[in-house]
């Protein structure tokens, strides 16, 4: 018999880990499905400053307090990309890649995405110049110009992070003012390193790989005029902030929505399907904020709380006592010799993770003591590989065992790879120290190589099976970047289930030749056999296809 939650949040942004909050605190059984590593655009945002209560904190962070919050509650998280709904039964049905899940009561929370404007070289630079992610991507345009399209407060908010790294910030807006608090404003408008021109609208990009031109027209005088590329620069960025559609595709049919595709919902956040709620930037509203997001969530899960209540009533179902958690101890500071990139309490997580290990695994890393990157990488190894019986770790100087980095391929350092229970190489492998969201995919590729593994389906599985042909798959990373660890799990689960295939993780901040050499201005973006570069996030089902 299939299991039943209390409630089912899809989506572990602001909206999604507030409802959870509610619910868990509530004593809901709850459910948080994420696609990826959560947080939504807040995750991608570098400092929040209009949050009540708080008077700045990085998006990240605020989106891992929300998080503790939910496990504090008892709320689960789970890993899931849903490929589709049925809303028609009583249980509610969400289907992902790794099965079925089943719920009385759904909190769709999905947000929504950066819109693009569709002008001429917008889709064939975007990964070489044109960007929606400052956080992402602003490291990459370090002593370069930038161009910020928009007038809102995501525009203004993200020109002057992108002054940390660009020499000049140009916002191209095309109203004559700006749509968003004057505190923000003022503070656009005292930026030496930023300039304005309203009225403004760009035209187009051009260039031969990269951007190194635009055009740009005057919408009031008609006037156009061309920005080229420094010569000492030879190209520029292109950031795109106007708005952002909502991710509700998967639900078309099964619920009512607008012509723009938000999710209808009345003043409790119920959708037209009884037990079925919307929160977040997904439903018509005039702010889309990270406030007004929270605020979705805790109506949305307070009214589903209700809901929940009167259908086990009507069902006659009891709840079982609730096991008492035994109270959170005081965390204890990093033991000295440590990698800092391990809390005492994520240690403990990881012993529960590696104590699951079916077989084991073996992190073999080329050390180059002249490197610091690589010093470091070793130091989180062996941090790491003390937390599981089953999890083990070989060091070699670079040249001490040339036959070990043959069987690797250890042509870039830092480097580990994994190495399956028969002493055959997986086709997984790190360039960088996997810290900040890439922690994630690092973990989930030692539990996938080991099992049990995550849950794929067999369409996608039989898929990948059928790979033929040696390939090699090079993701390009940055570890603020949010949407790379799920485009890095699935290469290297291909690689993990296809010995065709493998799979690296690189850190582009330490790899400039390959930025150069393959143009890359955006992550994440693959580098498939050395020859192809696509760029954006993508699911495993669409890695594999690009590989048969």
């Amino acid at each position: 018999m299939e299991k039943i939650h209390d409630l089912l949040i899809i989506g572990g942004g602001p909206a999604g880990l507030s409802a959870g909050v509610y619910a868990g605190r509530a004593k809901i059984k709850t459910i948080i499905l994420e696609k990826g590593t959560g947080g939504g655009q807040a995750a991608t945002t570098s400092e929040i400053a209009n949050y009540p209560g708080i008077r700045h904190i990085s998006g990240p962070r605020l989106v891992e307090e929300m998080k503790l919050q939910n496990e504090d509650f008892g709320v689960e998280f789970a890993k899931a990309d849903v490929t589709g709904v049925d809303f028609s039964g009583e249980v509610k049905v969400v289907k992902t890649l790794s099965g079925d899940y089943h719920a009385r009561a759904v909190i769709i929370a999905t947000g929504a995405s950066p819109r693009t404007l569709g002008f001429p070289g917008e889709e064939e630079f975007t990964g070489r110049g044109v960007a929606y992610c400052s956080t992402c991507d602003g490291e990459f345009f370090e002593g370069l110009e930038v161009f910020v399209i928009g007038a809102g407060y995501a525009a203004a908010e993200e020109a002057i992070f992108l002054t940390r790294f660009a020499t000049k910030v140009t916002i191209i807006a095309r109203e004559s003012s700006f749509s968003c608090a004057p505190s923000i404003v003022d503070k656009v408008m005292a930026n030496d390193k930023i300039e304005v021109k309203f009225n403004t609208e760009i035209l187009g990009v051009y260039g031969d790989g990269m951007i190194q031109s635009a055009r740009f027209i005057n919408n009031v005088t008609k006037e156009e005029f061309e920005y080229e590329a420094k010569k000492e620069d030879s190209t520029f960025g292109v950031f795109v902030f106007i708005g952002y559609e909502p991710k509700t595709e998967i639900f078309n049919g099964h619920i009512e929505m607008d012509h723009a595709g938000y999710i209808l919902t009345d003043d409790d956040m119920k959708t037209n399907v009884k037990g079925v709620y919307a929160a977040g930037d997904l439903r018509p509203k005039s702010l889309r904020q990270i406030i007004t997001a929270v605020s979705d969530g805790a109506i949305a899960a307070t009214d589903a709380g209700k809901y929940i209540a009167e259908e086990k009533d009507r069902l006659g179902i009891k709840d079982e006592p609730a096991v008492e958690k035994p109270e959170k101890k005081e965390q204890a500071a990093v033991p000295a010799g440590k990698s800092a990139l391990l809390s005492d309490a994520l240690r403990g997580q990881l012993k529960g993770i590696f104590g699951k290990m079916e077989s084991d695994v073996t992190l073999v890393s080329i050390v180059d003591e002249g490197l610091p990157k690589s010093v470091e990488l070793r130091d989180f190894l062996l941090d790491v590989a003390e937390l599981g019986d089953k999890l083990h770790l070989e060091l070699y100087n670079k040249g001490e065992n040339k036959e070990i980095e043959e069987k690797i391929n250890a042509d870039k350092f830092p480097v580990v790879s994994l190495i399956n229970s028969r002493g055959e190489y997986s086709g997984v492998k790190y360039h960088g120290v996997p810290g900040g969201h890439e922690l994630n995919s690092f973990i989930l590729a030692i539990y996938n190589l080991a099992g049990p593994g995550q849950a794929l389906d067999s369409v996608v599985l039989n898929s990948i099976k059928s790979i033929s042909k040696k390939a090699n798959i090079k993701v390009m990373v940055s570890l603020a970047c949010h949407y790379c660890p799920d485009v890095v799990v699935g290469a290297q689960r291909i690689a993990i289930e296809n010995p065709n295939v493998e799979a690296e993780m690189v850190d582009i901040s330490n790899f400039q030749e390959i930025k150069k050499k393959y143009k890359v201005m955006s992550v994440p973006a693959m580098i498939i056999n050395d020859e192809e570069v696509v760029f954006g996030a993508k699911k495993i089902d669409e890695i594999a296809a690009l590989l048969v």
